[in-house]
């Protein structure tokens, strides 16, 4: 069972206490789950019975207690405990986990960098408009590649001509007008304060996307530093790190396949498979800050894991380390798209 299949999991639990008339409450569009916090326990946790105490007029604890009795006894549900002021704890059966954490690494092999795509051809056209600033025109770009990224057609149609070198070093180019019945979105964030060119494409437009759009963007030269205090270099670094090992492994004879992984990689796992609702809400919103957020999430998980995939001294390389390998390499290959959603480049070398 995936996270995702997990929250539906636990929605329907919901749904059941409602219909039952156990809860009096509106059942809500999605429940999130996540990791444990440090002290928690199983293999996710998540805060409904909170969020739904207040409407329910009922403790929380109570209302977990109510979700618990629908969860326990359900397919891939191994047991499910109630903790601090209301958290329900989730524990998955192991055959189950395993078998989710090699669906899901087989999915993101399988689509590769399109991982999160929505299936199916261009929908409705929207007309991405936004002044003539460089900050909105590196934004309506991205959001022009999200919103296809989920099946929509895009154009962005800034007011006036854009300068040449806006095109040659960010890559942000300007689209004919429609016709006035395609929807209009207009695209305004937060102008950047200097000029992003001096940092290149790369950098320059991670510092124009990574702040929210009603955030104030720092235009610097952090964004060139290669070190950990650089976000967009963690991300890129983790990335270049993961097709590092897989040259590495070739060296030394073995190869990714995806299977049971060993290690504890439960934050990763369901940001992995958080990617696709990733890419819809970045697009929904036209936030693209949200992919990047994202990104700098998984690279965070990501690294400390990539230690454990290669055999470390007299140790032959076992099925083990390929499935650890195949992971760390699904890892890489989100990143890699995230990144070209964004417009910037995933080095195999760093």
């Amino acid at each position: 069972m995936t996270p995702v299949e997990l929250s539906r999991t636990v929605l329907s639990a919901v749904r059941r206490a409602v219909d039952l008339g156990e809860l009096d409450v509106c059942v809500p569009e999605r429940v999130l789950v996540t990791p444990p916090r440090p002290g928690g326990c199983g293999d996710y946790a998540t805060n409904v019975a909170l969020q739904l105490a207040r409407p329910a007029g009922r403790p929380a604890p109570v209302v977990a207690h109510v979700l618990r009795g629908h969860l326990l006894g359900l397919d891939g549900i191994g047991d499910v405990t109630v903790s601090g002021p209301g958290f329900l704890n989730i524990s998955l059966r192991d055959a189950d986990a395993e078998a989710a954490l090699v669906r899901l690494v087989e999915d993101v092999r399988r689509a590769g960098e399109r991982y999160g795509y929505a299936p199916g051809v261009a929908g409705t056209v929207v007309e991405l408009r936004c002044p003539r600033e460089v900050r909105a025109l590196v934004v309506a770009d991205v959001v022009a590649r999200l919103l296809r990224s989920q099946g929509s057609g895009a154009r962005v149609v800034p007011v006036g001509p854009i300068p040449v070198r806006w095109e040659q070093i960010l890559g942000v180019h300007a689209d004919a007008p429609g016709d006035d019945a395609v929807p209009a979105v207009h695209v305004r964030p937060v102008p950047a304060p200097a000029d992003p060119l001096p940092l290149g494409r790369d950098a320059g437009r991670w510092a124009l996307l990574h702040p929210a759009g009603h955030d104030r963007p720092r235009v610097g030269g952090e964004h060139l530093v290669q070190r950990e205090s650089n976000p967009l270099f963690r991300v890129r670094y983790a990335h270049a790190r993961t097709r590092a090992l897989g040259r590495n492994a070739a060296d030394l004879g073995f190869g990714a396949e995806a299977g049971p992984v060993d290690v504890a990689t439960p934050e990763l796992l369901t940001l992995l498979a958080d990617h696709p609702r990733v890419l819809a809400r970045a697009a929904d919103h036209h936030a693209p800050d949200v992919l990047a957020r994202h990104l700098v999430s998984v690279a965070d998980a990501v690294l400390p894991f990539l230690a454990t995939v290669l055999p470390c001294g007299e140790e032959k390389p076992s099925a083990a380390h390929r499935a650890r390998l195949a992971l760390a390499e699904a890892a890489g290959t989100v990143l890699a798209g995230g990144l070209s959603l964004l417009g910037i480049d995933a080095p195999e070398h760093l």
